[in-house]
């Protein structure tokens, strides 16, 4: 009979475990109570990589303050912008006005079977079905204890103070950044400086050429659906443009979307013919810019495979959702300068290379 051992623990060991047991659930419900003011930190030091190029550019141009330049930065993104609202928020807010007065003609169609949508009634009874639900849902339900109207106040009371604090905290970032990246290079030991140096230059420069070339391919898609939808006299062009625009910063999936969304637009608008013309087109340019401008954009940034991507962006989308998916990708081509500075380190350390060699 085999002799029986006992392990013993001593009370401090258990104690130990078991606070750090009890730390990790601490950190983890933090990190889920704060988990918006999270993100708005995740989005403004995307923005403020995204910017810092051209903080640097100015810097070398002759304005030696960094305040100055950032100053300017901001300034220029703000004419830019109220520019662009200027040239298309007014003809988008007319698409939008035309839409809402067409959405009960477009009811009506559809309520008595006629249009491009009237199948949906003549063969499916929809607006019966969709009675129906209604009848059956509970009025409590479909009132709601806080209605609707403060339900949208809060939304966009919310969406103001993210976008100040975005703004503020993205500023914050550029301002003492430098400042905090050379402390943290004071606290390492002088030998191993160069190294971590370089590894901070090259996520730097994955993040940040990440954010600024999605940034680009957005616009230059938003530009290209709005020409294209103009040209062939499609309704609501510059806010389908504007539609695509944002759906192509979604990696993988964003610019099908968009594709499809638009070419159902089309269809109903100015019927199979241009829907088929849009289709062909926006396939076309999906595949200009899969093939020319990513490469273009990202063959010295971001260089991952398809299949790390698909990844990445999956594990993205099911952790926080579009914002995942938008981030996982800078942060699946940073843990891949990491692995690549270790593997370069080991390969170069004689003592791991000797203790690795077969006897």
């Amino acid at each position: 009979m085999p002799e029986e051992r006992v392990v013993r623990f001593r009370a401090r060991t258990i104690l130990v475990v078991l606070t750090i047991m009890f730390g990790a659930v601490a950190l983890l419900e933090l990190i889920w109570l704060s988990r918006q003011v999270l993100v708005w930190i995740l989005i403004a030091l995307f923005l403020a990589l995204a910017l810092n190029p051209f903080v640097d550019f100015l810097q070398r141009r002759g304005i030696r303050r960094r305040p100055v330049a950032i100053g300017l930065t901001y300034a220029i993104l703000a004419v830019a912008v109220i520019a662009l609202g200027a040239t298309f928020v007014p003809k988008l807010v007319s698409e939008v006005n035309d839409f809402i007065d067409a959405v009960p003609g477009l009811v009506k169609d559809l309520t008595e079977g006629r249009g491009r949508l009237g199948f949906l009634e003549r063969d499916y009874h929809i607006v019966e079905r969709a009675q129906e639900a209604v009848r059956n849902l509970e009025i409590s339900r479909v009132l709601g204890v806080s209605g609707t109207a403060v339900a949208v106040t809060k939304g966009v009371i919310t969406a103001i103070v993210a976008l100040i604090t975005i703004a503020v905290l993205s500023i914050f970032m550029l301002l003492e950044g430098p400042t905090l990246i050379e402390r943290f290079f004071g606290l390492l030991p002088e030998a191993s400086r160069p190294r971590w140096r370089t590894l901070g230059r090259d996520v730097y420069a994955t993040i940040g050429g990440y954010v600024a070339g999605a940034l680009t391919i957005a616009l230059f898609a938003g530009m290209t659906a709005a020409i294209v939808l103009s040209v062939l006299g499609v309704s609501y062009a510059f806010a389908l443009a504007l539609l695509v625009a944002l759906l192509d910063l979604i990696p993988l999936a964003g610019a099908t979307i968009g594709t499809v969304v638009v070419s159902l637009v089309a269809w109903l608008d100015s019927g199979w013919k241009t829907a088929l013309i849009i289709l062909v087109a926006f396939i076309a340019y999906q595949q200009i810019e899969n093939h020319v401008l990513y490469p273009l954009v990202y063959s010295r940034t971001v260089q991952l495979s398809p299949l790390v991507i698909l990844i990445a962006v999956l594990i993205g989308a099911s952790l926080a959702g579009i914002l995942g998916a938008l981030a996982a990708i800078p942060i699946a081509g940073s843990i891949q300068v990491v692995l690549r500075d270790l593997l370069r380190d080991r390969r170069r350390d004689p003592v791991a290379t000797a203790a690795e060699a077969p006897l």
